[in-house]
Order: structure tokens, then sequence, then C-alpha cells
């Protein structure tokens, strides 16, 4: 009989006392204690089951859970008499940074300190315990909301002294999603003041604490260990590319397919291996993310399930905001293609604004990029490796396509009007929609912190057109910034069918006005339509079939918001 498929269950011992679905990780338990590592930070995309994982570790160490051995009964872990033993004898301190999403620094940091105080409430017996010390048992009721930094930073370390005493044994740390607040420090710019107050939390928990067995920490993202983890020497990193602890997270495809199986779903295994395969953790490939799949097994339909599960918004702004470059590899990768870039394992949020090696990096540990291929670039430092990536899977392809309609949509109906004013030649309902767009949204599309005045319009009609465009795969073949003639041009529509002449080939040139050249934007967009003409773009489209009777050019000049278009 099939099981309960639970949706949004994250709790292990209701999962097996309820005879949910689930997939059993449990081997992880004797992979990660037999490494005997002393710090482990595992990063995994979001929804892989990091909190379930780190739920059942607390079932299987936590004293808590003493006898409780019948949650394990037929699993992975319970075959191997040495761990059943060591079941339920550990004091744990399990806690989770994954609610912290405050805007301000102050309530970060207080909501913090409020999850510590809740820690100690759970303790609160210790107190009267005459094992402390008359000093320990006044620090110990001091612990509120309003301590200060400095005693919430030693907070953790203090209580794994009392435990460790209390039980005769060292403690073991469980810290879930530890850099959720970490990012919405970058996003709403309270960074660096952040990282100091964590800096100092992590050291006294994960470093300095002599009463510390084993932790684990998971997060999405491995960030910098300049900022948070200068002090932790013993911190083992274990990230989507470490050949560690590979099977762990996510489902394999033998695992997805038996779950298939069991909920009568046997023909739809090509579907689902189509739009939800694609994850790759250390060299095992075919790894599927399990909230996709378990939505799948409730629902049994295809759809957007793990792309649409949460807020999007920092990969939204990096990429709308990024440069007319990351628009095009955006674009490529849309169309199926592959890129080289250079990824550095370590996050440096501070260099997300200007560094396009660092938005690749987030946008592949996220789960929205897979490797493809690798190169060492300098075998001695360990960051300095190209990387072939791609487009995970169908579901992030569908993704990305909805983020960049969205964009440009403050109403469909006006967008296909531009669609279609720009297929027939109608200048000037072009001019007219994109002065409205221009006015409406560009500020959203310039960060006003690293990128220039300059190149923020030139960005903005990359990503414009790139947008704009997507829904006419159909009819179209886009490509940026190729050679073609004597020369490259910024944007060129191929025509899927040659012989239609409802759909002419199209190329676009982009210019910003130089003063030193032009005294109007009458006169940019006149270079612009020339520099087509002298450097021959349309060699590419004629030698692809297309008619040179049937080649639309468009010319974009442009000044700040201010934008004119011509065409001939």
């Amino acid at each position: 009989m099939a099981r309960t498929v639970s949706i949004g269950n994250q709790d292990f011992e209701k999962m097996i006392q309820r005879n949910c679905f689930y997939i059993d990780k449990t081997s992880f338990i004797k992979e990660w204690w037999d490494n005997e590592d002393e710090v482990t930070l595992i990063t995994r995309p979001r929804r892989f089951g990091k909190t379930l994982n780190m739920s059942m570790l607390n079932c299987f160490f936590s004293n808590k859970y003493a006898d409780r051995g019948d949650l394990f009964e037929g699993l992975e872990i319970w075959k191997d008499e040495k761990y059943r033993d060591i079941q339920g004898t550990y004091p744990v301190i399990f806690i989770s940074f994954a609610d912290i999403k405050q805007i301000a620094y102050d309530e970060t940091v207080k909501k913090i300190k409020k999850i510590i105080f809740d820690l100690y409430q759970k303790y609160d017996f210790l107190k009267d315990w005459d094992g402390l010390t008359e000093k320990e048992r006044i620090a110990f009721k001091n612990i509120d909301c309003d301590m200060n930094d400095v005693i919430a930073q030693g907070a953790i370390n203090d209580l794994s002294n009392y435990l460790s005493r209390y039980y005769g044994k060292k403690v073991i740390i469980l810290l879930d999603e530890y850099d959720t607040p970490m990012q919405e420090a970058y996003v709403n710019g309270y960074w660096k003041e952040l990282v100091a107050f964590t800096r100092g939390l992590f050291n006294s928990t994960f470093k300095t604490n002599p009463y510390l067995e084993r932790a684990i920490m998971t997060g999405i993202t491995r960030v910098s260990k300049e900022s948070i983890f200068s002090d932790l020497n013993n911190l083992e990193v274990v990230t989507t590319l470490t050949p560690k602890y590979e099977t762990a997270f996510g489902f394999t495809e033998e695992e997805v397919f038996k779950a298939l199986d069991e909920q009568g779903l046997s023909d739809k295994k090509n579907d689902v291996k189509i739009w939800y395969d694609g994850f790759r953790f250390g060299s095992k490939n075919d790894i599927y993310n399990p909230w996709s799949i378990i939505n799948y097994l409730d629902k049994k339909k295809i759809a957007l399930y793990w792309a649409e599960s949460s807020s999007n918004g920092l990969i939204n702004s990096l990429v709308q905001k990024g440069s007319s470059n990351i628009k095009i590899m955006i674009e490529e990768l849309i169309n199926g293609s592959t890129i080289n870039v250079v990824i550095d394992e370590q996050i440096v949020f501070s260099e997300l604004d200007y560094s396009e090696d660092a938005v690749w990096s987030l946008m592949l540990a996220s789960g929205y990029l897979k490797v493809i291929s690798s190169e060492e670039l300098n075998l001695i430092r360990e960051s300095d490796n190209e990387y072939e990536l791609a487009l995970t899977n169908r579901e992030i392809l569908f993704m990305f396509k909805k983020m960049i309609l969205r964009w440009f949509s403050p109403a469909k109906s006006e967008t296909n009007e531009f669609i279609k004013a720009l297929i027939t030649g109608d200048i000037e309902s072009m001019n007219e929609y994109m002065n409205d767009v221009a006015l409406r949204t560009f500020s959203s599309f310039d960060s006003g912190k690293h990128t220039s005045e300059k190149k923020a319009p030139e960005n903005f009609y990359h990503g414009f057109v790139l947008g704009l465009m997507v829904d006419q795969s159909e009819n179209y073949i886009i490509t940026s910034n190729r050679e073609s003639g004597f020369g490259r041009y910024d944007i060129m529509l191929e025509p899927r069918d040659k012989n239609n002449v409802k759909y002419p080939g199209i190329v676009i040139e982009f210019k910003v006005i130089n003063p030193r050249k032009e005294t109007s934007l009458e006169e940019t967009v006149v270079a612009a339509l020339k520099q087509i003409e002298e450097k021959n773009y349309d060699a590419e489209l004629i030698n692809r079939g297309v008619k040179k009777e049937n080649i639309h050019h468009y010319g974009f000049a442009f000044e700040g918001k201010t934008v004119i278009i011509n065409g001939n």
C-alpha cells in the first residue's frame, strides 16, 4: 500500500510515527559520524531536505530521544549494532536561523537573541542545579532577549558547558540554515554589521568551545571564510562540488523511480526526469530536488514546484541589475547553450554587485545551474576552477522565462503590442512604448552602486529585448553580441521560417549618445543604423537563408531614460 505523501513536513519523528512517505537517508548518520570531523558545514540548495536531515540527527543523537529506537527500526542505520548503542545518548543543541528574515540589523540581532533565550528556556531546570556556581546561576538567569551582544555571542558556549557537566558528555550542536540572515543582510544593506556580530558568535560556539563533541551547520551558500569563518580552522566544508555526502540530500534517480512505482506512476518516469532531474553533487549525477518530487507524487501533475516554492528575489535582482554580459549569458542558457565561467565556492556577498563570477557562483550553489564539465586553472588555489555550466533542468528554464517576462510586463497586452510593432516596423508605436516603459521601469535596473551611468541604459535594453522575446522562441532564434560581416551586432532575431514574410529578420544596434561626436539623439540613432550597414551585420542572416529585402534594421539611441528608435 502506498504511503501518505505529506507536504512540508520537516519533522522526522512525525513522519516516521505517521508512516508518511519517507526516503531513507539514515546512512548519512553513519557516514558523518565515521568521518569524525569536528565542525561540518554542508551547503545545498533550498528545499533539499536539510532541515529534515537535521531533525533526523537530533532524533538519533539527542538524549531527549533515549529509548526511541523505534523511530529507526527498519531503516539503514539500525542494521549496525554499534549505532544502536549510541542512539539517544548525547546532549544536543538544535537551533535554526531559517526564520531570521528581518530587514534591519537591530531586528536581526534581536531575533537571534530570542532564539538563544528560547533555547535556554528548554533547559530551565539547570538554573536550580547545584552543579552550577553562584556566578553561573546568575549568568543563566541573565539570558534574555535584551542581553548585550557580548553575552549573546558567548551564550551557546556557556550552555554547552552546563549541559556537558550535567550529562557527563560533550554536546552536539546542530545549526540549520545558518546563512539565511546573511543573505537578508546583503539584500537589506547591513552586511558589515551582521558579519561582525556573527563572527563573534560562531567563534565562541564552534571554535573556542571545549565542550563541543561535534557540530553540523547547513545552508545554501558557503559564505567567504574571510567574513564570518576567519577564526574557524576546524571547519570541514562540504559544497555541491565536494565528493562527500553526495546522496544524503536530494533524491537519487533510483529512489525517485521506486517512489513513482509505489504511487502507481511508473509510466511517468520519463516526464519526471525531463523536468526535475539535473542536479549534481560531487561526482553523483541524476539528483532530483525532493520538493518537486514530493509535490508531483501528491498532485500527480507537472508544475513549477521547486522554482515557485519561495522567493527568488536575490537571483532576480542580481540578473536584473547585472551587466549586459550577464543578460546575454542568461539568454544563451535559456536557448539551451552552456557558458564557461570561473567559480569560487566561497561566496563574497559584498562582491555580488560588481563581480560576475560571484553571481554565477551563487547561482550554482543555489541550484539554478549545473556543472557539465570543469577544468583546473591553478592547482594551488582551489577557487581557480573554470566550469562549463547549464540550466539545471526544464523547471529552472521555465522559471527564468517567467521571471524575465515579469520584469517587462506592466501589462501583457502592451508587451504584445511592442512585439507586433517590432515585427511590422511600426516605429512610432515602438518609440511610444519604449519611452513609457523606460520611464516606469528603468530605475529598478540601475543598482546605483557600482554600475556606471553610461552602462546602465545598455544593461536595461539588453535585458528588455531578452525578456521581451522569450515567448517568441517558436518564431525566432535570438542571439546577442555575435560576429557577422565585419563586426559584432548587439541583437539579432533570426526567423525560424525563412520563407514567411510575416516574420522578418531583425538586427538591433544600441548606442549611448557620445557628446564628442553627436549633438542629439537623432544623430546617435543615425550612427547606429549606419554601423549596421557598414559592418554588414546582415551577412549571417543572409547566409542562413533570410532574404535581404526581409531584414529590418533598428537603431536604439538613448541618454538616461530618453530613447529614440529608428529603422530601415
